[in-house]
């Protein structure tokens, strides 16, 4: 157990790590994230008939290795008697299975046209009027924020069917995303759709804690109302601009699912 506090313990184990992410590109893992988590959302989602992105469509077993191997660890660790410190990786394996879930919503998606969804879980941490955006729509729209805990569910939605038309990654800064500022401060990856009724634009931003925005849909897309198409990780922050004359649904401190709550009503 000593040896993997010393730095040649350490160089072990990131070797080891590094030829089982190489090994994985080999077997088939898209080479710029042979070892990601975010990636095994997607793939083992669209697997189960979640989403119907292309080349997404396979279980990646990696990351069920991990939580697995920190459920050993903790098993191992109380074995040899160090039964507090086993509760650690025992709770990490926990909260990462919790953590990286994706329920099954598909058959309680709201259905009418007019109807936009919530992209995320969390809370409504902020409603704009008349907020000029000129990335994508190049009009005054409504701005609503939504907060994403480290307890929510990190996938986005859909917020309408249409086409992305417009798609962006900004490389940034990870300030806490309950900030004014990660708006414009912060890693984010923003998508624009083209509907029957109206486009819309959807940021997804990176906070402290979540240090990586993902896509998993491309330019050109079709996407259906609630259907999945990226997430953030660990704690986070999305914004959805809707131009013209609409109902929100929702007001300041409300708690809202992705794909579920009704947010706003097309006029």
């Amino acid at each position: 157990m000593r040896f993997f506090n010393t730095k040649k313990g350490l160089l072990t184990m990131g070797i080891i790590a590094g030829l089982g992410a190489a090994l994985l590109a080999y077997l088939g893992n898209p080479k710029n994230m042979a070892f990601c988590i975010a990636c095994f959302i997607r793939d083992t989602a669209g697997a189960m008939k979640f989403h119907n992105a292309e080349v997404v469509q396979y279980f990646r077993p990696e990351i069920v290795g991990i939580i697995l191997g920190a459920f050993l660890i903790a098993l191992f660790v109380a074995w040899m008697g160090y039964y507090y410190i086993a509760v650690f990786p025992f709770v990490f394996s926990i909260y990462f299975a919790f953590f990286f879930r994706c329920p099954n919503r598909n058959s309680k998606i709201p259905v009418g046209e007019e109807l936009l969804v919530s992209p995320a879980d969390g809370t409504v941490m902020e409603i704009e009027e008349n907020v000029q955006e000129d990335t994508f729509l190049g009009q005054k729209c409504h701005k609503i924020t939504i907060f994403l805990s480290v307890f929510n569910v990190h996938v986005n939605r859909a917020p309408m069917e249409g086409t992305i038309q417009y798609q962006s990654y900004t490389q940034g800064k990870f300030l806490p995303a309950y900030k004014d500022s990660v708006g414009f401060e912060n890693e984010r990856g923003a998508i624009g759709i083209v509907g029957k009724h109206r486009s819309i634009l959807v940021i997804l931003i990176a906070g402290i804690l979540a240090r990586r925005v993902v896509s998993w849909k491309n330019l050109g897309d079709q996407v259906k109302k609630g259907e999945l198409y990226g997430m953030i990780k660990f704690g986070s922050c999305t914004e959805i601009y809707i131009p013209g004359d609409v109902e929100l649904c929702i007001k300041k401190g409300d708690s809202i699912k992705g794909g579920l709550t009704v947010i706003g009503r097309l006029k």
